[in-house]
């Protein structure tokens, strides 16, 4: 009889998952990083000349709206064009058929796509605190917030392609939420500008905590806020994940 091969613990499944979800986008990571970092640079320059940079504080602002654009640009655009991809392409259906857990196929793909954002993130910050004279002031705490940001954005984006029928389809609607979560809340703008029913809806947006939590870690100070923004990022995130993997097309039981 052939030797009976052990299943994989926990980790070594998630390394290798990641590196799948890596190796799937070898032909094309070069212009999903150059689109993610012309993206939110891109941005950037545009709201600068726009707003007429008034004060040091938009200013901040300004950086650390762009940074999360790069974020939800690059993990919850990207995410869920990969899920629907997987989806409409019958890559689901396969590893369902494996002795994969849905969680590890989830949480591989945020990280797969957060290592490719990486690029991303630093181009826009080196290019901001150039374009804008900042003088950053980063915490340690840094490493808990980015992973806290990036949770409920992936999450959202993992939803959307799960649900929706075509690449097409879940590419336009990711885009349109993408500018709905960047727009509704002081994330790009503080909340002084912004209309009240605008406001009010940043209160539910987990974009506004991410805007508040990088802010406090990238330039100061951090302050008792902090942890109350990491706190509904932590509540957004859960939701995201029990939501997605309550919703993703999973036939294994």
């Amino acid at each position: 009889m052939p030797p009976t091969r052990r299943p994989q613990g926990p980790l070594a499944q998630l390394a290798d998952l990641v590196l799948v979800q890596l190796s799937n986008w070898r032909w094309a990571w070069r212009g999903l990083v150059l689109t993610g970092m012309i993206t939110p640079v891109a941005a950037m320059i545009a709201l600068a000349a726009f707003s007429g940079r008034g004060s040091a504080a938009q200013d901040d602002r300004l950086l650390v709206g762009t940074l999360i654009l790069a974020l939800l640009f690059q993990n919850q655009s990207q995410v869920a064009g990969n899920f629907s991809f997987m989806k409409v392409n019958g890559t689901l259906d396969f590893f369902a058929t494996q002795p994969v857990r849905r969680s590890l196929l989830a949480i591989s793909t945020v990280c797969a796509f957060f290592v490719i954002s990486i690029p991303a993130l630093i181009v826009t910050v080196t290019v901001g605190t150039i374009l804008l004279h900042i003088d950053l002031s980063v915490s340690p705490l840094l490493l808990l917030v980015v992973p806290l940001c990036i949770v409920p954005a992936a999450g959202i984006g993992a939803i959307i392609g799960s649900l929706t029928s075509t690449i097409e389809e879940s590419s336009s609607i990711s885009l349109v939420v993408t500018f709905l979560l960047t727009g509704c809340g002081p994330v790009l703008f503080p909340a002084s500008h912004l209309p009240a029913f605008v406001r009010a809806i940043g209160v539910i947006n987990p974009a506004t905590y991410a805007a508040a939590a990088l802010r406090a870690v990238l330039i100061g100070p951090v302050n008792a806020k902090l942890p109350e923004d990491l706190l509904v990022l932590a509540a957004f995130g859960l939701a995201a994940v029990l939501g997605l993997l309550r919703l993703m097309p999973w036939r294994q039981r």
